[in-house]
């Protein structure tokens, strides 16, 4: 049935993403509606969430799917497994640059709670986000959304525009890229910030944006360098470090 190889990649890659939009919203949306008057049901608002999710992750996997061949870009364990060839010759590559960068960002963010601002500490008592729903979402979803979806697509518009496909994009995109997309998704958290209650204040905002950026860039740089699933594992790994650490 799903003959082409493109196609597949992208079905793969959905339902990937999916899982972890699944298991945020029936974990975390609940959590949030009881703070705020309910005018649907349960049921209704977590399918709502869900399928508006499913849609924007759906058109991040097609842009990364039709722009990433093209750039250098790819997902090349997903596809080597797909393919049936060199799965752990891939992975391989990726394993330690992504371990390398997920026990930083996990040591960042350990680093960061010292450093919280006390409105963001108190929420987090009030909110619990579970393992499951950072790892899964934070670690595949956010993954598939920034780096697959709107990193290739901000590297593709001056290649295609500026430097007229003439070869592989010039560092400078790709570094613009990188950063670009970062600062997007640490600011992508503030909406997120401000729906379970927290005041955007310069410090919330400013502890935000650079708690994001920082590791962003870094995934961003393993999705350029080695593949979408070095930047996936890096950032779960950089989940599960904090989590260990918040419970030692």
């Amino acid at each position: 049935m799903l003959e082409n190889p493109r196609l597949r990649l992208g079905v793969v890659l959905w339902l990937a993403g999916m899982v972890g939009i699944v298991v945020l919203s029936v974990t975390v949306l609940p959590q949030l509606l009881e703070k705020a008057p309910r005018t649907v049901p349960l049921g209704a608002a977590i399918a709502a969430s869900v399928l508006q999710s499913g849609v924007l992750l759906a058109l991040a996997v097609w842009v990364g799917v039709a722009l990433s061949r093209s750039l250098g870009l790819g997902a090349p364990a997903i596809e080597a497994a797909l393919s049936g060839t060199g799965v752990w010759t891939v992975i391989k590559r990726q394993l330690i640059p992504a371990t390398v960068v997920g026990l930083f960002g996990g040591g960042l963010l350990v680093l960061l709670t010292r450093i919280t601002p006390a409105e963001l500490l108190a929420l987090g008592q009030t909110i619990e986000i579970p393992v499951a729903a950072k790892l899964l979402y934070g670690g595949a979803t956010e993954e598939i959304l920034m780096r697959w979806g709107l990193m290739t697509v901000l590297l593709w518009l001056p290649w295609r525009f500026v430097q007229n496909r003439a070869g592989l994009p010039h560092n400078a995109y790709v570094f613009g890229a990188i950063l670009v997309a970062a600062l997007l998704f640490g600011v992508g958290h503030l909406p997120a910030a401000a729906a379970m209650g927290a005041s955007l204040t310069a410090p919330v905002v400013g502890y935000i944006i650079v708690g994001n950026t920082v590791p962003g860039i870094l995934f961003g740089f393993l999705y350029w360098r080695y593949g979408l699933e070095s930047a996936i594992l890096a950032h779960a790994i950089s989940h599960a470090v904090a989590s260990l650490a918040a419970v030692a």
